[in-house]
């Protein structure tokens, strides 16, 4: 049993020595569960909105392959699509015809010379489909301007499905 003796400022001191400070330590727990509880609450909406992000851009993702299974397009991997497109299209959204330019770069219509000898070729109009088929499902509002931009291009049915 030990005796405690009251100290000058209101904190019990038993015979040892040991100050009870006892509302100034509680209040140290209640400050740090509050800061525990609050961190796990932010943590927890961060998380929530990231699956709910990720889960809307898969539904996309799929949504975008079977557009393009329906035209019978190549189906890119889903995740390779959410990676790529997330939820709102990425890239090919912001500036659909600068998309369209780079995506004909890539696959290089031109006759594959270097320098002078190099030749501008009629592109797969399977090239501006896809592409028309991910503004539909990304981005509605600016399939116009896209078709706008392709206007004067040259397609035709190059590669064989």
């Amino acid at each position: 049993m030990s005796t405690k003796t009251h100290h000058v400022q209101g904190e019990d001191v038993d015979h040892a020595g040991h100050v009870d400070t006892g509302i100034m330590s509680r209040r140290w727990i209640y400050v740090g569960s509050l800061v525990l509880l609050l961190g796990l609450l932010i943590s927890g909406i961060v998380a929530y909105n990231s699956v709910h992000r990720t889960n809307q851009a898969t539904d996309k993702a799929n949504q975008l392959r079977a557009a393009l299974g329906a035209a019978g397009l190549p189906q890119p991997d889903t995740d390779l699509i959410v990676r790529n497109l997330g939820t709102d299209g990425g890239i090919v959204c912001e500036d659909p015809g600068d998309a369209l330019r780079q995506g004909v770069d890539r696959v290089s219509l031109n006759n594959g010379a270097a320098g002078p000898g190099q030749r501008p070729i009629i592109g797969s109009a399977r090239v501006a489909q896809a592409e028309r088929i991910v503004l539909q499902t990304y981005c509605p509002d600016k399939v116009a301007a896209f078709d706008n931009e392709i206007d004067d291009l040259k397609f035709d049915d190059v590669v064989e499905p």
